[in-house]
This record gives structure tokens, sequence and C-alpha cells, in this order.
């Protein structure tokens, strides 16, 4: 699928997508989109301002459950509608002018917005389809879509295969031919598979083999816009209380998981947000055994007895698992705690923490834009992507004012206001390390660009078959 704008992959900055231009109004509230006259779906037939609309409006309708919703509330009236304040779609700022002019009204001017618009929630969706097919819309066979390739084969858990769309406006920059992806949880196999060239590109390394794999020219490592973190399910004892999560937090060594398991370059941190231009982010709670043991026996859990014994989730990766088993074993040494590990294959993990059925849950975030709002803003009540049960009101307060704020230097402020708050008070997320990209690129796949959201759209993307 393709929206609206693209980011470039090697500056990330936005380019034209399905729109080959757009206005601004002065105010810097009123973006006006003049979409192509030769954009179309991948059955032929035109993609115009009126599928922007319907797409948007069927992401903001509070039936639809969109956990990404929130990606559209710099616009007018989108936050109320989603959330039920407000019934009357005709209030919400987006607006067809004309068949191939689209209008926004954004509540505020919004320093990112157009990268929003290049977010995948903003792409749009064939309606005709999905009010045909309902929830199979998206299968192979009745999908259609708007980007540079189509979806031909779709096996779960095995491959997905995708060729060129030929109704694609840019259809001759397009030059991969045929497109296979593999969804392998078991990095040692996908790297044998690498070995044996029957793969060109793998998006992650098996961790127990990453300081053999350093030596490969084929091997990368490269800043990713990424929060490795454990979340705890604060609706429920003994993690409702921020004592406990302190605690939790304080008494981890986490130097020792990304330099003795992961080996990657990863940087141990008790902060959530990468820091990004113009923003440096809180440090949250540096390592301190005894101060862990204090809030802990401050709890009721003096060298934690009588602390329930707990389990922390994560999907089946064995990474993950290493990680975890570090984790336990120091809460264990250092807070007399013994938390049980349960590992699932990735749709019943997602399942388990949406329904917050899980008491410490592994957790990742990609940022989706360079901005500290990307991360921060996950954690605001009842956002799509909150599944920590945790609500604070001075927290959503700055989260809203920064949206609002045009000054660069008051808008880092109130980020890092919100910021020490997530992670030096009441800690719903135990930070642990920040992403490095690595990965194996065979040198004869030619525009791949390095960039800190590991975007890599195959529309650049070709391989040099010449000896």
């Amino acid at each position: 699928f393709e929206g609206l704008v693209s980011l470039h992959p090697k500056t990330l900055e936005p380019v034209p997508g399905v729109a080959e231009r757009w206005d601004l109004s002065d105010d810097k509230t009123i973006y006006t989109f003049h979409l192509r006259q030769n954009a179309k779906w991948s059955d032929g037939t035109p993609v115009d301002a009126n599928d922007f609309f319907a797409s948007w409006k069927r992401a903001l309708t509070p039936a639809t459950g969109s956990q990404y919703a929130y990606m559209y509330y710099a616009i007018r009236g989108a936050e109320e509608f989603n959330k039920g304040q407000n019934e009357d779609f005709g209030t919400v700022g987006i607006k067809v002018v004309d068949d191939h002019t689209l209008e926004v009204t954004l509540a505020n001017p919004c320093a990112y917005f157009l990268h929003q618009v290049a977010f995948r929630t903003l792409c749009p969706v064939p309606m005709k389809v999905v009010e045909a097919k309902g929830d199979a819309w998206s299968r192979a066979g009745n999908i259609i879509g708007n980007g540079a390739f189509k979806l031909v084969e779709w096996r779960p858990n095995d491959k997905i295969v995708m060729v060129p769309n030929e109704h694609y406006w840019a259809r001759d920059e397009v030059k991969l031919e045929r497109l296979v992806a593999l969804p392998i949880e078991d990095m040692e196999t996908a790297y044998k598979l690498f070995q044996t060239g029957k793969l060109d590109w793998m998006t992650a390394v098996p961790a127990a083999k990453v300081e053999e794999i350093k030596r490969d020219p084929s091997y990368y490592a490269a800043p990713y816009l990424g929060s490795y973190f454990y979340r705890f399910n604060t609706t429920k004892a003994p993690f409702d209380d921020a004592r406990v999560r302190k605690a939790f937090s304080l008494s981890l060594n986490r130097e020792s998981i990304t330099s003795d398991i992961l080996k990657g370059g990863q940087i141990p941190a008790t902060w959530f947000t990468p820091e990004l231009p113009g923003y440096k982010p809180p440090q949250g709670l540096a390592e301190s055994r005894e101060e862990a043991q204090r809030l802990l026996a401050e709890a009721g859990y003096p060298e934690g007895k009588g602390f329930p014994e707990v389990s922390l989730l994560y999907n089946t990766n064995e990474a993950h698992k290493q990680v975890a088993e570090v984790v336990a074993q120091q809460w264990k040494e250092n807070l007399g705690v013994t938390v049980s590990l349960r590992n699932t294959e990735w749709k019943v993990y997602l399942d388990l923490v949406d329904k917050k059925d899980y008491q410490i849950a592994r957790a990742g975030w990609i940022g989706d834009y360079v901005d500290p709002n990307t991360f921060l803003d996950c954690f605001v009540t009842d956002g799509g992507n909150n599944n920590t049960g945790w609500s604070n009101a001075k927290y959503d307060g700055l989260i809203r004012q920064a949206a609002a704020e045009g000054d660069p230097k008051k808008r880092s402020e109130l980020f890092f206001e919100a910021e020490t708050i997530l992670v030096e008070e009441e800690l719903p997320v135990l930070p642990l390390y920040i992403y490095v990209n690595q990965g194996m690129l065979r040198d004869t796949v030619l525009g791949w660009h390095e960039n800190v959201l590991d975007s890599h759209p195959f529309r650049y993307i070709s391989i040099d078959t010449t000896e």
C-alpha cells in the first residue's frame, strides 16, 4: 500500500506518493493534497480522494478498534470522533474537494504531520473489498492494494509471495520481478539459508553467533529508532504499586545484558526514547540494589518475603529467552523474588498482552517517525498501544501540550517532563536497551539504504545480476 506521502529511505524526508504535490496554508494548519491522475489499485480502478476519505473514516470509527487511530489525532476533531465524544464525522477536518484533491485541517500546526501521513495506517484500503469480504478482505485472492507490489500467495508461517503491481503509477521504476518473504522465527535456520545463498536479506541474526557473524562482510549493524523494554500490568497486584515497579528496574544490571548476552552494540538504557535531534531524554533510574531492596520492603516485601510468584511473558525467540533468563536471575539474586518465564508464539502473545492477561511482558517499540511523540504518546490513557493499564492525567496533559506547541525548545521540555514521569516516577514500563539494527545483506542488493526507521521500500530495491 502507498499513502499520499512516502518517506525516502535514504533521507527519511517526505516525498510524493499518491499525492504528486501538496500545499500548506500560511498558518500551517491546512494541507491540500493533489492526487495523481494515474494512481490506481492493483485491479486497475482509480485511487482517488474518496478512497482516502473513506479509509481514514474507517480507521477513526470507534467500532473499527484501530490501535493506531491516534496517528490521526493531529487532525481537527479526529480524537473526539474516535473516542465517541462527537458522532458527526462532518466536524472532522478531512474534506474531499474533488476526486483528485483532499483537504486536511489540523487542530494546531504539527511539525511531523507529513511523516504521519506516510505511516501505513494512513494508507488507503479498498473499501469495496472490505465491505464485500469483511475480515477476509486482506487474504490472498481477495486483497487489492495500490503499492508497488501485489500479493499473489500467502501461506501463514511459511511464505509470502509478491510481484509488481502492473497498475502502479511508477511501474517503470520497479526493478524486482518477484519477492518472497519467509517468516522464520529461528534465526539459526535463517542464517543457514543465508549461508547457502537462499536468502538475500536477513532482518536479524542469531544472538548466540553474533561474534562469529560480525566477521562476515554481509553483516551490518546500524543505529535504530527502537526501544526494548518490559511492560508491567499495572491493573493487578503486585505491579499496581509503583514502588514495586521501581524496585524491579533499579535491581537490574543492563550492561551485562547488552555486553554479555546480545553483543551487538545495543545501548543499555534506563530511558525509553532514543536520543533524537533536539531531544535528549531523562536518564531514568540508575542501578541501585540497595534502593531497590528498600522500596520493595516499603511496599511490604522485605527481602522478597511474601512476594507472589509472577511470570514474565515473551514471544518465542532465542534472544528474548536469553534476556529473560538473565533478568529473572538478577531479580532472584537482588530482590529475592521468583519470576517464572512463559513463552508463546507471536499471535498468542499479542492476544495475551492486548487482554492484559500477563504480569510482566517483553515488548519493543520502533518509532514510526523521527520525533519523541512517536514514543511517548504510546502511554497516554487508553492509547491504542498502552497495554499496561497505566493512566496519569499529568502525563496525558504534557503530551497534549507538546503536540500543540510550535516552539521546538518548549516542546522538547514538555516531552522531557512527561518522560521523567514515565521512567523515574511511575515506571509502567521497564526500559532495558536501545536497539541496534542488525542483519545480513548481500552486496548484490542495490537501493537499500541504512536508516534509523529500518525502512526499506522494495520499490527502490534491485538485484545486481552482473558477474
